[in-house]
């Protein structure tokens, strides 16, 4: 996934809107993700979508680890959100094992699926796109 210029960057995050509407967010490659960075992206991610809910594709394949406790704050359970899905796409080990427990253990708020290919997970996505 090609991060564009627009992207709006915190320590371990990049996050844009696509021309289609959907929302993305890619992990920096090597990051160990804690729950004070995941809320720095979580609002990052908030602030750009503003009053406008989309679905978001997730590019974790370059995660390092990721704490209990950012995997809950990204859940969206008992917080608000802009978020109606979450696609994340995975790629190496770490992602799948983080991906399958994330689903698991902490069930997101909103629809969620693991994929290992960007297209399939755009096409799954735009079904969640409100005019």
């Amino acid at each position: 996934m090609e991060i564009p210029a627009h992207a709006t960057e915190v320590t371990c995050f990049h996050s844009w809107i696509r021309e289609d509407g959907v929302a993305c967010t890619k992990v920096k490659a090597g990051s160990e993700v804690t729950v004070e960075l995941a809320r720095e992206n979580s609002n990052a991610v908030n602030s750009l979508l503003q009053t406008k809910k989309r679905p978001l594709l997730v590019d974790a394949r370059g995660i390092k680890s990721m704490t209990r406790d950012a995997r809950n704050q990204f859940s969206t359970k008992g917080r608000e959100t802009q978020t109606l899905a979450f696609g994340i796409l995975i790629g190496s080990q770490v992602s799948k094992v983080i991906g399958n427990f994330f689903m698991g253990i902490n069930k997101p708020a909103v629809p969620t699926r693991l994929f290992d290919k960007e297209e399939e997970a755009i096409v799954w996505l735009k079904q969640f796109l409100r005019e």
